[in-house]
Formats: C-alpha cells, sequence, structure tokens
C-alpha cells in the first residue's frame, strides 16, 4: 500500500507462531523449531504488531521498493519454514557405472561417478537432513536457503564441464521443490 511518499505491507503472523524482532534480528519460533535472520536496512522499518508483521519505507526510490518486497518474501519463506518446513526431492541417474551414494556425517559421499575412482562429497548445510533412498534422495529442513543450497551442493558434485548433458545424463538432479508444488 502506498501512502504519499510511503510505501507499507504487512503479512499476518499464523496462530501456534511467535516473532519477536530485537536490534534488527528477527526471530520466528513455530512448531518445527526456530529461525532468525538480521533484517538491519537503512531506511526500512520492520514492526511487529498483534498478529502482523509489517514492513514499511518513507520516501522509498526503486532499490528501497524492492528491498521491501524482499524483507516479505523473507519473513513469509520464515514463518513457512517453521510451520511446514521444505522439501527438495532428487534423482540419482546413471546408465553404465552404478553410483554409490552415502551421507557420511556432515557431507555427502558420491562413490564410482562415472566410473571415477576418487569419491566426490556434497557439503549438507547446518539444520538440513538428508535421506538416501534407492535412487531418490530427499533433502528437508526449515531453512529455505539452507535446503536449497544443500541440493545445489549435491547437483553441483556430479556435474562435468564440456560435456552434453542431453547425452551424458549421469548426476543428481533436482526433480521436485515442495514450495513450487500447488497445494
Amino acid at each position: 500500500m502506498t501512502i504519499a511518499g510511503k510505501i507499507e505491507s504487512t503479512i499476518a503472523i499464523p496462530d501456534g507462531v511467535s516473532v519477536t524482532l530485537d536490534g534488527g534480528i528477527m526471530k520466528v519460533k513455530g512448531p518445527r523449531g526456530e529461525l532468525s535472520r538480521n533484517f538491519a536496512h537503512p531506511g526500512i522499518d520492520i514492526a511487529v504488531g498483534e498478529g502482523v508483521v509489517s514492513v514499511s519505507c518513507e520516501y522509498p526510490r526503486i532499490r528501497d521498493k524492492a528491498m521491501v518486497g524482499t524483507y516479505l518474501a523473507h519473513v513469509r519463506n520464515m514463518i513457512r519454514g517453521v510451520t511446514v518446513g521444505y522439501v527438495y526431492t532428487l534423482k540419482i541417474v546413471f546408465n553404465h557405472f552404478p553410483m554409490k551414494v552415502a551421507v557420511k556425517g556432515d557431507r555427502v559421499e558420491i562413490n564410482n561417478y562415472m566410473g571415477g575412482h576418487a569419491p566426490r562429497y556434497a557439503n549438507i548445510l547446518k539444520g538440513c537432513t538428508v535421506k538416501i533412498n534407492g535412487t531418490d534422495v530427499t533433502v528437508e529442513g526449515n531453512d529455505i536457503e539452507a535446503v536449497g543450497q544443500t541440493a545445489a551442493n549435491l547437483e553441483k558434485a556430479t556435474s562435468r564441464l564440456g560435456f552434453d548433458k542431453r547425452t551424458f545424463q549421469d548426476g543428481i538432479y533436482i526433480v521436485q521443490k515442495s514450495h513450487k508444488v500447488k497445494e
């Protein structure tokens, strides 16, 4: 909503979720856990009211308007993360050399990729869990950025430069994101 030189947007806080703001650091607690994020930005004001979070900017420029929308998206993702969570589904694809994929501590170990002898590794970010069931890999967590980066680490660990993906299809690929599925 724009009122003569001011832009303000709000997002409702659902039941079972508490949001606190202390010195630019927002903490969101819900049934699945807690997330925190630094929202300190000059010119952008965030306020937590009775059942609502409002983000506003006085006399915004184009970048300030974009930042208001970005902050709203971050808050929305944090609220969804502590209530429902995020799940990325990946598929292990191989044609000739069977890949062996296993979770070892805070990283995923990929053996026998394209017949190679050296194992490849993909880091698992804090707050994410990775489950492997046959050729399906599931990455779960509350923080959308951590879940997305962990899935990207798995994809990147099996990428090969200079080879056509349409011909050499071996690898681990993201096939579904829970927040992209229509509920």
